[in-house]
Protein backbone atom coordinates (compact mmCIF):
# COMPACT_ATOMS: atom_id res chain seq x y z
CA UNK A 1 0.00 0.00 0.00
CA UNK A 2 1.67 3.77 -1.44
CA UNK A 3 2.28 6.11 2.15
CA UNK A 4 -0.33 9.29 2.38
CA UNK A 5 0.74 12.51 0.94
CA UNK A 6 0.59 15.34 1.97
CA UNK A 7 1.56 18.45 -0.02
CA UNK A 8 2.39 21.81 1.93
CA UNK A 9 3.30 24.74 -0.55
CA UNK A 10 3.96 28.42 -0.11
CA UNK A 11 7.29 30.35 1.03
CA UNK A 12 9.18 33.78 -0.50
CA UNK A 13 10.60 34.11 3.19
CA UNK A 14 11.07 31.91 6.48
CA UNK A 15 7.77 33.78 7.62
CA UNK A 16 5.88 31.44 5.40
CA UNK A 17 8.21 28.51 5.47
CA UNK A 18 8.71 28.15 9.70
CA UNK A 19 4.99 27.75 10.37
CA UNK A 20 5.06 24.97 7.41
CA UNK A 21 8.09 23.18 8.81
CA UNK A 22 6.25 23.30 12.34
CA UNK A 23 2.46 22.23 11.21
CA UNK A 24 4.34 19.62 8.94
CA UNK A 25 6.79 17.69 11.55
CA UNK A 26 3.56 17.78 14.02
CA UNK A 27 1.83 15.97 11.50
CA UNK A 28 4.46 13.58 11.21
CA UNK A 29 5.06 12.87 15.01
CA UNK A 30 1.15 12.29 14.86
CA UNK A 31 0.88 10.05 11.75
CA UNK A 32 4.68 9.24 11.02
CA UNK A 33 4.25 6.87 7.89
CA UNK A 34 2.70 9.90 6.32
CA UNK A 35 4.94 11.56 3.33
CA UNK A 36 5.47 15.01 3.04
CA UNK A 37 6.06 16.65 0.30
CA UNK A 38 7.24 20.36 0.35
CA UNK A 39 7.14 23.22 -2.45
CA UNK A 40 8.18 26.53 -2.40
CA UNK A 41 10.24 28.88 -4.92
CA UNK A 42 13.74 28.76 -5.99
CA UNK A 43 14.30 32.31 -3.93
CA UNK A 44 17.90 31.55 -2.23
CA UNK A 45 16.76 32.33 1.09
CA UNK A 46 14.28 29.53 1.09
CA UNK A 47 16.63 26.98 -0.80
CA UNK A 48 18.63 27.90 2.58
CA UNK A 49 16.10 27.48 4.63
CA UNK A 50 15.12 24.20 3.70
CA UNK A 51 18.07 22.55 2.87
CA UNK A 52 19.01 19.54 5.26
CA UNK A 53 15.55 20.28 7.51
CA UNK A 54 12.88 18.12 4.76
CA UNK A 55 13.96 15.25 2.08
CA UNK A 56 11.55 16.65 -0.39
CA UNK A 57 11.60 19.87 -1.05
CA UNK A 58 10.22 21.09 -5.08
CA UNK A 59 10.22 24.51 -6.18
CA UNK A 60 7.80 26.16 -9.10
CA UNK A 61 9.19 29.09 -11.51
CA UNK A 62 7.01 31.49 -9.61
CA UNK A 63 7.44 35.41 -8.88
CA UNK A 64 4.88 37.57 -7.24
CA UNK A 65 2.61 39.73 -8.94
CA UNK A 66 2.08 42.89 -7.24
CA UNK A 67 3.81 45.72 -8.13
CA UNK A 68 4.54 46.97 -11.55
CA UNK A 69 6.78 47.54 -14.73
CA UNK A 70 8.66 44.70 -15.61
CA UNK A 71 8.11 42.50 -12.19
CA UNK A 72 4.65 42.32 -12.85
CA UNK A 73 4.87 41.03 -16.35
CA UNK A 74 7.50 38.68 -15.54
CA UNK A 75 5.41 36.87 -12.47
CA UNK A 76 2.65 36.69 -15.32
CA UNK A 77 4.76 35.27 -18.60
CA UNK A 78 5.67 32.55 -15.32
CA UNK A 79 2.43 32.01 -14.31
CA UNK A 80 1.26 28.99 -17.28
CA UNK A 81 5.00 27.56 -16.38
CA UNK A 82 4.46 27.18 -13.12
CA UNK A 83 1.06 25.95 -13.23
CA UNK A 84 2.37 23.23 -15.85
CA UNK A 85 4.62 22.11 -13.27
CA UNK A 86 2.04 21.95 -10.09
CA UNK A 87 -0.05 19.90 -12.22
CA UNK A 88 2.84 17.41 -12.99
CA UNK A 89 3.83 17.13 -9.06
CA UNK A 90 0.14 16.80 -8.16
CA UNK A 91 -0.10 14.17 -10.32
CA UNK A 92 3.30 12.33 -9.79
CA UNK A 93 2.46 12.39 -5.93
CA UNK A 94 -1.17 12.20 -6.01
CA UNK A 95 -1.64 13.82 -2.58
CA UNK A 96 -4.60 13.41 -0.32
CA UNK A 97 -4.12 17.07 1.69
CA UNK A 98 -2.93 19.84 -0.23
CA UNK A 99 -2.20 23.03 2.68
CA UNK A 100 -0.77 26.08 1.55
CA UNK A 101 0.98 28.29 3.82
CA UNK A 102 1.15 31.84 2.41
CA UNK A 103 2.87 33.78 -0.44
CA UNK A 104 2.62 33.30 -4.13
CA UNK A 105 4.30 30.20 -4.27
CA UNK A 106 1.41 28.49 -2.85
CA UNK A 107 -1.31 29.96 -5.46
CA UNK A 108 -0.71 27.83 -8.39
CA UNK A 109 -0.65 24.34 -6.71
CA UNK A 110 -3.37 24.93 -3.91
CA UNK A 111 -5.98 26.16 -6.94
CA UNK A 112 -5.22 23.34 -9.17
CA UNK A 113 -5.66 21.18 -6.13
CA UNK A 114 -9.16 22.45 -5.35
CA UNK A 115 -9.94 22.47 -8.39
CA UNK A 116 -9.40 18.88 -8.87
CA UNK A 117 -11.60 18.33 -6.06
CA UNK A 118 -8.49 17.65 -3.53
CA UNK A 119 -9.04 18.60 0.25
CA UNK A 120 -7.20 21.96 0.76
CA UNK A 121 -6.51 24.23 4.00
CA UNK A 122 -4.68 27.53 3.73
CA UNK A 123 -3.01 28.90 6.40
CA UNK A 124 -3.06 32.70 6.80
CA UNK A 125 -0.31 33.97 9.71
CA UNK A 126 -1.21 37.82 8.89
CA UNK A 127 -3.80 40.30 10.63
CA UNK A 128 -4.63 41.57 7.06
CA UNK A 129 -5.01 38.33 4.65
CA UNK A 130 -2.23 38.69 1.62
CA UNK A 131 -3.72 38.55 -1.87
CA UNK A 132 -2.50 35.10 -2.57
CA UNK A 133 -4.84 33.57 0.63
CA UNK A 134 -7.61 35.99 -0.69
CA UNK A 135 -8.11 34.65 -3.87
CA UNK A 136 -7.49 30.96 -2.45
CA UNK A 137 -10.17 31.20 -0.30
CA UNK A 138 -12.62 30.92 -2.84
CA UNK A 139 -11.98 27.74 -3.65
CA UNK A 140 -10.29 25.83 -0.75
CA UNK A 141 -11.89 23.81 2.38
CA UNK A 142 -10.89 25.45 5.04
CA UNK A 143 -8.68 28.75 6.40
CA UNK A 144 -6.58 28.68 9.57
CA UNK A 145 -6.02 32.38 10.62
CA UNK A 146 -3.92 33.86 13.23
CA UNK A 147 -6.03 36.86 14.47
CA UNK A 148 -9.85 37.19 14.85
CA UNK A 149 -9.46 40.56 13.10
CA UNK A 150 -9.03 38.71 9.74
CA UNK A 151 -12.17 36.01 9.89
CA UNK A 152 -14.27 38.81 8.25
CA UNK A 153 -12.17 38.01 5.12
CA UNK A 154 -12.55 34.23 5.18
CA UNK A 155 -16.68 34.03 6.54
CA UNK A 156 -17.59 30.43 7.58
CA UNK A 157 -14.40 28.79 6.51
CA UNK A 158 -12.08 30.66 9.13
CA UNK A 159 -10.80 28.81 12.06
CA UNK A 160 -8.90 31.03 14.36
CA UNK A 161 -6.42 28.61 15.79
CA UNK A 162 -3.37 30.90 15.38
CA UNK A 163 0.27 30.76 13.92
CA UNK A 164 1.94 27.56 14.10
CA UNK A 165 5.71 28.36 15.90
CA UNK A 166 8.63 26.62 17.15
CA UNK A 167 7.97 24.68 19.87
CA UNK A 168 10.70 26.07 22.26
CA UNK A 169 9.37 29.89 22.07
CA UNK A 170 6.73 28.75 24.53
CA UNK A 171 8.68 26.87 27.13
CA UNK A 172 11.20 30.25 27.53
CA UNK A 173 11.80 30.74 31.37
CA UNK A 174 11.08 34.30 32.13
CA UNK A 175 13.67 36.79 32.38
CA UNK A 176 15.33 38.10 35.18
CA UNK A 177 15.34 41.70 35.47
CA UNK A 178 19.00 42.92 36.13
CA UNK A 179 20.95 46.19 36.29
CA UNK A 180 21.38 46.46 32.81
CA UNK A 181 19.20 46.34 29.62
CA UNK A 182 19.72 43.26 27.71
CA UNK A 183 18.02 44.24 23.65
CA UNK A 184 17.89 41.76 20.74
CA UNK A 185 17.89 43.37 17.53
CA UNK A 186 16.84 41.83 14.27
CA UNK A 187 15.17 42.10 10.82
CA UNK A 188 14.02 38.83 10.02
CA UNK A 189 16.09 35.92 8.01
CA UNK A 190 17.91 38.20 5.71
CA UNK A 191 18.73 41.49 8.37
CA UNK A 192 17.02 45.07 7.71
CA UNK A 193 18.99 47.40 6.62
CA UNK A 194 16.74 50.39 7.90
CA UNK A 195 17.03 48.91 11.32
CA UNK A 196 20.77 48.37 10.69
CA UNK A 197 21.32 52.17 9.61
CA UNK A 198 18.83 53.17 12.49
CA UNK A 199 20.68 51.51 15.61
CA UNK A 200 24.38 52.90 14.05
CA UNK A 201 22.95 56.45 13.62
CA UNK A 202 21.61 56.20 17.57
CA UNK A 203 24.87 54.93 19.15
CA UNK A 204 26.49 58.68 19.35
CA UNK A 205 23.55 59.36 21.50
CA UNK A 206 23.12 56.13 23.50
CA UNK A 207 27.26 56.62 24.75
CA UNK A 208 25.98 57.55 27.91
CA UNK A 209 24.46 54.57 28.44
CA UNK A 210 26.63 52.19 26.25
CA UNK A 211 27.91 50.07 29.78
CA UNK A 212 24.61 49.95 30.92
CA UNK A 213 22.97 48.00 27.84
CA UNK A 214 24.19 44.72 25.99
CA UNK A 215 23.36 43.97 22.83
CA UNK A 216 22.09 41.05 20.80
CA UNK A 217 22.48 42.27 17.10
CA UNK A 218 21.45 40.03 13.66
CA UNK A 219 22.39 42.13 11.16
CA UNK A 220 22.23 39.49 7.81
CA UNK A 221 25.01 39.00 5.82
CA UNK A 222 25.39 41.59 3.70
CA UNK A 223 25.69 44.58 6.70
CA UNK A 224 27.93 42.84 9.20
CA UNK A 225 30.53 43.83 8.57
CA UNK A 226 29.79 47.54 8.58
CA UNK A 227 27.44 47.17 11.78
CA UNK A 228 30.28 45.24 13.68
CA UNK A 229 32.58 48.01 12.72
CA UNK A 230 30.21 50.49 13.59
CA UNK A 231 29.75 49.68 17.39
CA UNK A 232 33.25 49.07 17.79
CA UNK A 233 34.59 52.20 16.74
CA UNK A 234 32.41 53.75 18.85
CA UNK A 235 33.72 52.09 21.91
CA UNK A 236 30.33 49.25 22.01
CA UNK A 237 31.72 46.14 23.80
CA UNK A 238 28.97 44.72 25.33
CA UNK A 239 27.42 43.53 21.82
CA UNK A 240 27.25 40.20 20.17
CA UNK A 241 26.78 40.58 16.31
CA UNK A 242 25.82 38.01 14.04
CA UNK A 243 24.42 37.78 9.84
CA UNK A 244 22.29 34.62 11.51
CA UNK A 245 21.26 33.89 14.92
CA UNK A 246 20.31 29.86 15.56
CA UNK A 247 18.32 28.91 17.69
CA UNK A 248 16.40 32.12 17.46
CA UNK A 249 14.87 31.28 20.83
CA UNK A 250 18.22 30.90 22.67
CA UNK A 251 18.72 34.89 21.75
CA UNK A 252 14.80 35.57 22.97
CA UNK A 253 15.35 34.52 26.00
CA UNK A 254 18.11 36.55 27.16
CA UNK A 255 16.44 39.49 26.26
CA UNK A 256 14.94 42.08 28.01
CA UNK A 257 13.63 44.44 25.09
CA UNK A 258 13.43 42.94 21.13
CA UNK A 259 13.41 45.99 18.40
CA UNK A 260 12.26 43.97 15.08
CA UNK A 261 10.03 44.14 12.07
CA UNK A 262 6.43 42.84 12.45
CA UNK A 263 6.27 40.34 10.29
CA UNK A 264 3.38 37.81 10.94
CA UNK A 265 6.26 34.69 12.64
CA UNK A 266 8.11 37.37 14.28
CA UNK A 267 4.85 38.78 15.94
CA UNK A 268 3.99 35.20 16.95
CA UNK A 269 7.02 34.12 18.27
CA UNK A 270 7.03 37.16 20.61
CA UNK A 271 3.78 36.39 21.91
CA UNK A 272 4.78 33.05 22.22
CA UNK A 273 7.35 34.20 24.50
CA UNK A 274 5.80 36.74 26.01
CA UNK A 275 8.47 38.90 24.70
CA UNK A 276 8.04 43.01 24.80
CA UNK A 277 9.30 44.64 21.61
CA UNK A 278 9.43 47.99 19.76
CA UNK A 279 8.24 46.83 16.04
CA UNK A 280 9.06 48.83 12.86
CA UNK A 281 6.90 47.79 10.16
CA UNK A 282 8.62 47.59 7.07
CA UNK A 283 6.78 50.23 4.80
CA UNK A 284 7.60 48.48 1.80
CA UNK A 285 5.62 45.20 2.62
CA UNK A 286 2.43 44.63 0.75
CA UNK A 287 -0.47 45.69 1.44
CA UNK A 288 1.09 47.49 4.09
CA UNK A 289 0.33 44.32 6.33
CA UNK A 290 3.58 44.52 8.92
CA UNK A 291 1.86 47.17 10.33
CA UNK A 292 -1.49 45.43 10.75
CA UNK A 293 0.35 42.86 12.63
CA UNK A 294 2.19 45.21 14.60
CA UNK A 295 -0.65 46.94 15.85
CA UNK A 296 -2.51 43.81 17.25
CA UNK A 297 0.67 43.64 19.79
CA UNK A 298 0.06 47.40 20.67
CA UNK A 299 -3.80 47.08 20.84
CA UNK A 300 -3.08 44.55 23.66
CA UNK A 301 -0.10 46.71 25.17
CA UNK A 302 2.43 44.53 24.67
CA UNK A 303 4.74 46.45 21.72
CA UNK A 304 5.48 49.58 20.75
CA UNK A 305 4.98 50.55 17.13
CA UNK A 306 7.24 52.97 15.74
CA UNK A 307 6.01 53.97 11.78
CA UNK A 308 9.60 53.84 9.28
CA UNK A 309 8.16 58.24 8.57
CA UNK A 310 8.00 58.47 12.06
CA UNK A 311 11.42 56.48 13.09
CA UNK A 312 14.72 58.30 14.27
CA UNK A 313 17.64 57.66 16.20
CA UNK A 314 17.02 60.57 18.39
CA UNK A 315 13.41 58.34 18.75
CA UNK A 316 15.28 55.03 19.34
CA UNK A 317 17.63 56.27 21.57
CA UNK A 318 14.74 58.09 23.79
CA UNK A 319 13.13 54.63 23.82
CA UNK A 320 15.81 52.59 24.82
CA UNK A 321 17.08 55.00 27.63
CA UNK A 322 13.58 54.25 28.75
CA UNK A 323 13.19 50.82 28.87
CA UNK A 324 16.30 50.75 31.01
CA UNK A 325 15.06 53.04 33.59
CA UNK A 326 11.65 51.68 33.85
CA UNK A 327 11.61 47.63 33.42
CA UNK A 328 8.52 47.68 35.27
CA UNK A 329 7.22 48.66 32.15
CA UNK A 330 8.68 45.60 30.38
CA UNK A 331 7.34 43.15 33.06
CA UNK A 332 3.41 45.00 32.14
CA UNK A 333 4.06 44.18 28.44
CA UNK A 334 4.57 40.71 28.88
CA UNK A 335 1.49 40.44 31.44
CA UNK A 336 -0.42 41.96 28.58
CA UNK A 337 1.17 39.54 25.71
CA UNK A 338 -0.11 36.42 27.39
CA UNK A 339 -3.97 37.00 26.29
CA UNK A 340 -3.13 36.49 23.11
CA UNK A 341 -1.23 33.25 23.77
CA UNK A 342 -2.57 30.28 21.88
CA UNK A 343 -1.38 26.90 23.31
CA UNK A 344 -0.67 24.20 21.09
CA UNK A 345 -1.17 25.78 17.59
CA UNK A 346 1.17 23.43 15.52
CA UNK A 347 -0.97 20.16 17.11
CA UNK A 348 -4.13 21.75 16.72
CA UNK A 349 -3.50 23.05 12.84
CA UNK A 350 -1.95 18.90 12.54
CA UNK A 351 -5.37 17.35 13.92
CA UNK A 352 -7.33 19.79 11.70
CA UNK A 353 -5.26 18.64 8.73
CA UNK A 354 -5.44 15.16 9.27
CA UNK A 355 -9.17 15.02 9.72
CA UNK A 356 -8.84 16.27 6.02
CA UNK A 357 -7.18 12.46 4.97
CA UNK A 358 -10.59 10.94 5.93
CA UNK A 359 -12.39 9.79 3.41
CA UNK A 360 -15.23 12.24 2.14
CA UNK A 361 -17.60 12.86 -0.50
CA UNK A 362 -15.44 15.90 -1.78
CA UNK A 363 -12.19 14.10 -2.88
CA UNK A 364 -11.69 13.04 -6.64
CA UNK A 365 -9.91 9.81 -7.77
CA UNK A 366 -6.92 10.17 -9.65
Amino acid sequence: MSRTTVIISGGGTGGHLYPALVVGQKMKQLQPDLRLVYVGSSRPVERKIMAGQVSDFLTLPVEGLKGLGWKKIRGLALLPLAFIKSLWILLKFRPALVIGVGGFSSGPIVLLAALLKKPTVILEQNALPGFTNRLLSRFVDMVVISFESSAACFGKKAVLLGNPVREEFYHLPPKKREENLTILIFGGSQGSKFLNDGLIASLELLQPIKDRIFIYHQTGEKDLGRVSNAYKERGFTQVVAGAYFSPMADYFARADLVICRAGATTCAELIAATKPAILVPFAGAADNHQEYNARELEKAGGAEVILEKDFTPELLAKKIEHYLIHKEELDRMEENLKPLRREKVAEKIANLCLQKLKPSGRRSQW
